[in-house]
């Protein structure tokens, strides 16, 4: 199927059309910024401006969120409007644009990218971060995907680990790349701790300047860089959305 694939983020919205049977970029992966605020008005208009950039003819849409989603509904509004929580995000969104909308969480989407057309695929637990606005979290064993992890929440150095080493800490505090690394590195080691995973997956904004702080992780269990790097929520979302509407035919 050729879907399109949305990845809304906290800053920045990236859209592309994707074959679903292999992952390929059908169109250019465009990319603009997330209109603020970040209402379902404004992101449907931005939403419509990208199926009108990219001349998407078809029906279904594939959205990866940052927000942990239980039956559709948003939990929390902590990289998006606050105008979003407790809504039904696919219905809303598909009264707003007539499109029908297959959602995810953002780094659950962009995980599973990485687990259905990425070149390593690990026996036991692997981790896949994505570092921008937040820390979103995507946790796959055995290749399949265990949505709503939302390891970034979680309490590190007596503060969400988001607001110790996101790439959005780094800027607002001005951190030297070194600084950046040795705090990434004592996240990863301590998420190693608790689940001692197979492999640890970077994505997000910061994957493609990995080498500006890779030499200060220091981890026993491999950390790489995504395998589709910035494409990788597109990619997820829109295979996501291939899977959920064949459900129940």
């Amino acid at each position: 199927m050729e879907i399109l694939g949305l990845d809304i983020g906290g800053t920045g919205i990236k859209g592309a059309v994707i074959d679903t049977e292999t992952g390929e970029l059908l169109t250019e992966r465009y990319r603009q910024l997330t209109p603020q605020p970040s209402t379902p008005g404004n992101i449907s208009i931005a939403i419509k401006g990208i199926i009108e950039k990219l001349n998407y003819k078809g029906d279904i849409v594939g959205l990866g969120f940052p927000t942990l989603i239980r039956n559709g509904i948003a939990q929390f509004a902590t990289n998006i409007d606050d105008s979003w929580l407790n809504v039904n995000i696919a219905e809303r969104l598909g009264q707003l644009t007539g499109h029908r909308y297959f959602v995810a969480n953002d780094a659950d989407t962009a995980g599973l990218a990485e687990a259905v057309f990425g070149s390593r695929k690990e026996k036991g637990l692997v981790i896949f971060l994505t570092i921008g606005t937040g820390i979103g979290s995507a946790l796959i064993f055995n290749g399949e995907l265990i949505p709503n992890s939302e390891l970034g929440r979680i309490e590190f150095k007596g503060r969400r680990a988001e607001d110790y080493t996101s790439n959005k800490t780094r800027k607002e505090k001005g951190m030297s790349w070194k600084t950046f690394g040795k705090r990434l590195n004592a996240f990863l080691n301590y998420l190693d701790m608790l689940f001692s995973p197979q492999l640890i997956i970077l994505g997000g904004g910061v994957c493609k300047k990995m080498e500006k702080y890779h030499e200060y992780i220091k981890t026993d269990v491999p950390v790489v860089q995504s395998e589709f790097l910035n494409a990788a929520g597109v990619i997820g979302a829109a295979y996501y959305a291939a899977k959920e509407s064949k459900k129940g035919k």
